[in-house]
């Protein structure tokens, strides 16, 4: 046992779970698995629980050459949904000795300046959006262990993949308001260059294409509400038929076309129907309360960094996307008119 008042070392924690150093070193460094038996590792966790022993991380790191860091790029934080990818990402992150740093490119659009000098010399790995990725040329981020976000499994740099099944979700949303009897459907994307928002537009296009008599106009705008209102109030005033649909690539623009539709006496949902993307808390502040689909921002960015871990260790990350929900309130009804 560790003398009083002084810090306990690995020999303490060996002597008290009655295993070698070795053994200690193997579980508190993650890399026990087919080594120890899982009985054994839990009893040296235990036992450096009770010591409160913290294993001198620094001291580790110089001899196997790494910082035992990660670097998260996002787009600004303009929305809570990357706040969640860096707390899911964080948790996972720390349960295996890892530090993340977080690093937002400006708008998500162009490099915003290098934190570090050398991202070589500094980094394990990089964890980056799509709506991001050109910050990783400033960082030479494409250069080190890499895992993306959103991103097109055949095109993102030979880097690990991670998404959610975004397709999914506008099936669903295509489906609940063709299931309603809407036909005329209005588009509001996000004009952002991203994988992510063309999957969007290809999937509802697709969807809608599907059922005879339908329509589907398509509107771009910034991701903030004020572009999105003055997109979507000229769009609903176009000549011709009034699009009974409207379907926003993200939460914050479904905002602005509720102001939009607001400023042209147009009832939410009895004149037209809105739906957002991601489920932000502002889904449920908005009147009527939105229908959404419901992403997963912490299991996301746990995913991303446990697919990292995975390419450190010279291991396949695990395949497959992560489901999302299609979230139904007041925004949606079945069109009032012809």
């Amino acid at each position: 046992m560790a003398r009083s008042g002084t810090r306990p070392t690995s020999r303490d924690v060996a002597q008290a779970a009655g295993v070698s150093q070795a053994a200690v070193s193997l579980v508190l460094g993650d890399k026990w698995r087919g080594r120890v038996s899982e009985a054994t590792a839990e009893r040296v966790r235990e036992a450096a629980r009770e010591l409160g022993y913290r294993p001198n991380l620094a001291a580790r790191n110089l001899r196997l050459g790494h910082t035992r860091t990660v670097l998260l790029v996002v787009p600004a934080l303009t929305t809570e949904f990357f706040a969640g990818v860096y707390t899911g990402a964080a948790r996972v992150a720390a349960d295996h000795g890892f530090g993340v740093v977080l690093y937002p490119s400006p708008e998500g659009i162009g490099p915003a300046r290098d934190p570090f000098a050398s991202a070589q010399a500094a980094l394990d790995g990089v964890i980056a959006s799509s709506m991001a990725a050109d910050a990783l040329s400033a960082i030479r981020g494409d250069q080190l262990p890499l895992v993306m976000l959103d991103s097109d499994p055949e095109g993102s740099l030979g880097a690990a993949t991670v998404n959610l099944d975004i397709t999914d979700g506008v099936r669903q949303v295509a489906e609940h308001l063709l299931n309603l009897g809407h036909r005329r459907f209005l588009h509001l994307a996000a004009d952002v260059p991203s994988w992510t928002f063309d999957v969007r537009a290809r999937e509802l296009a697709t969807r809608v294409a599907a059922v005879p008599g339908t329509s589907l106009r398509t509107t771009r705008a910034p991701i903030t509400i004020d572009d999105a209102r003055t997109a979507a109030e000229t769009a609903l005033s176009a000549p011709g038929p009034r699009p009974t649909a409207l379907v926003c690539d993200d939460d914050k623009l479904a905002a602005g076309a509720y102001k939009a539709a607001r400023r042209l006496g147009l009832r939410i949902p009895d004149d037209l129907s809105v739906t957002g993307l991601d489920d932000l808390a502002l889904a449920t502040a908005l009147d009527p309360e939105l229908t959404t689909v419901r992403l997963d921002a912490e299991l996301f960015g746990e995913h991303g960094m446990r697919a990292l871990l995975a390419v450190l260790d010279g291991r396949e990350p695990d395949a497959g996307d992560i489901p999302v929900e299609l979230v139904v309130r007041g925004s949606t009804a079945p069109p009032s008119g012809p």
